[in-house]
């Protein structure tokens, strides 16, 4: 698949939802092609009951745009599809115009690592309207999933502690891609390994593990496949004691330890993956601290989640690391982030300005927000987020330096807030300019290292699990003011206006 494997180009063109080219059609027979358009990913509500979200994907961006070209295969895949009505889905004109295609778009996003809030921009994507649109599906596919994995790595490694968290989850996941993702975004938000191999030669994440329960199986004794193990990865040993009793476990992994020991190896430590594993914990490390053998560590599995492992260590079960693998890879309790990507200004051929355009709907909450928008950060003395800031970018270097400095909480009018004497910082990069990378790929190491810079900023109102505090996300007044216009434009313009048409704004 193009996004794990960047070497195949032709998944990527067709890596996306049939009306994506049958728009693209509508817009080059209309004669829209130097049409420009501004469009921007965002997601609508918290992910897990979180009050933030892990932005990761984003470094994919590039490839993805870059190899968005359509071969012979792909062209005449399309002209083999057939309209519901009879005849060809796709015209010959608007096929030759895909042979020779390339994208031109420009595209700014907030850097992996960093920490986003719903209804800001994640990624914004300016140029010719058809290459916006064509890229939709595939920009969210990429986006949503990695900042979904990584928002629920972040809320696993806070619950640990600073204990070890290793990915386990690729045999879980969905599939080659999902798992190859997973190992990624896990590792930028936090956890130390992957037992996937593939993401490890690819992208350089430390990679983890030793034996399971069909290894003792495998044997006629627990004690013998032990002692099997400890002589074939001396340097690497753990043994996971709970395939048949824990406690008879325990004792054989004491046993192998100290013959280790004579034999100047020392065993690492022992998993436990089933059962409960507060109680089990206390009795493994009670036993292995009164033989002398404090020094080999407890690890756990077992279906862990955030809540789980919050639960182990409130209970001071001596646990020194978790593997975690289904709740983290599938995203358990939510498996899709519901990021959605919207058009919010046009800009006809020849024309200097931008138009700001907004989408209604009889739920309110899904009103976009319109402009060529941009994202300020605010902090306060501490350097600490305090609320974000979405703005116009042509309207407000338009308005002056005096502007910008209220902002209207977007989904409550009635919160504004004064932010002039606050400290601020842009979110949104620069990833792709006319259609081409700007910078060398940035490491995973160097967005894991901003991951935790930015949690570690974050007060813990916002990092609890039970009713965190909501983050501010606001509106620029002026674009505010600008969205209601527009509403109200277009509301005037309907006939026939619903009840709910006419409340006030």
């Amino acid at each position: 698949m193009a996004l794990t494997d960047p070497t195949k180009p032709t998944d990527v063109a067709l890596l996306t939802d049939l009306y994506e080219l049958t728009m693209a059609q509508g817009l080059w027979e209309s004669g829209k092609l130097d049409e420009q358009a501004s469009f921007t990913a965002f997601y609508r509500d918290h992910p897990f009951g979180s009050a933030f979200a892990v932005m990761c994907g984003t470094a994919d961006l590039p490839d993805l745009v870059e190899n968005m070209r359509f071969t012979e295969e792909d062209v005449a895949y399309l002209a083999s599809l057939q309209a519901p009505a009879g005849g060809a889905l796709f015209k010959p004109g608007f096929l030759d115009y895909l042979r020779s295609f390339r994208m031109h778009v420009d595209i700014d996003a907030i850097p992996e690592g960093e920490l986003a809030f719903p209804r800001e921009p994640m990624v914004r994507v300016t140029g010719p309207a058809l290459e916006c649109q064509l890229l939709e599906t595939a920009l969210l596919n990429t986006v949503g999933f990695q900042t979904l994995v990584a928002t629920k790595t972040a809320r696993v490694v806070q619950a640990a502690k600073g204990r070890p968290v290793a990915e386990f989850g690729l045999r879980r996941a969905q599939g080659p891609d999902g798992g190859m993702a997973v190992a990624r975004a896990s590792y930028v938000a936090g956890c130390a390994s992957t037992s996937n191999v593939l993401a490890g030669r690819k992208y350089g994440i430390p990679v983890f593990g030793t034996h399971a329960h069909s290894w003792v199986m495998s044997f006629d004794s627990e004690l013998e496949a032990f002692r099997a193990f400890a002589r074939s990865s001396p340097k690497n040993c753990t043994l996971l004691i709970d395939t048949y009793d824990v406690r008879e476990g325990c004792e054989n992994a004491i046993t192998v330890a100290k013959e280790m020991e004579a034999a100047g190896e020392r065993l690492s430590a022992i998993r436990i993956d089933s059962g409960d594993l507060a109680k089990l914990s206390t009795y493994v490390r009670g036993r292995f601290d009164a033989e002398g053998l404090d020094y080999v560590k407890i690890s756990v599995s077992n279906d862990l989640d955030e809540y789980t492992v919050q639960s182990l260590l409130d209970q001071d079960a001596p646990i020194d690391s978790f593997g975690v693998g289904t709740k983290l890879a599938t995203c358990y309790d939510q498996p899709a982030l519901g990021g959605v990507y919207k058009m919010a200004a046009r800009r006809a051929a020849g024309d200097a300005a931008w138009t700001p355009v907004v989408k209604l709907s009889e739920q309110p909450y899904k009103r976009t927000i319109p402009g060529v928008q941009r994202v300020r950060r605010y902090m306060d003395v501490a350097g600490s987020p305090v609320c974000d800031m979405i703005y116009d970018e042509v309207y407000l270097a338009g308005e002056g330096a005096e502007r910008g400095n209220t902002l209207v909480a977007v989904n409550d009018a009635a919160l504004v807030t004064d932010v002039s004497h606050l400290d601020f910082r842009e979110l949104l990069e620069p990833v792709v300019r006319d259609g081409r990378a700007v910078a060398p790929r940035e490491g995973l190491q160097t967005a894991r290292e901003r991951c935790d810079r930015a949690l570690e900023a974050l007060d813990p109102a916002y990092k609890r699990f039970l009713y965190p505090q909501t983050y501010v996300v606001g509106m620029e007044q002026g674009l505010a003011r600008v969205r209601d216009e527009l509403v109200r434009e277009r509301l005037a313009a309907t006939p026939g206006a619903l009840p709910w048409k006419t409340t006030k704004l």
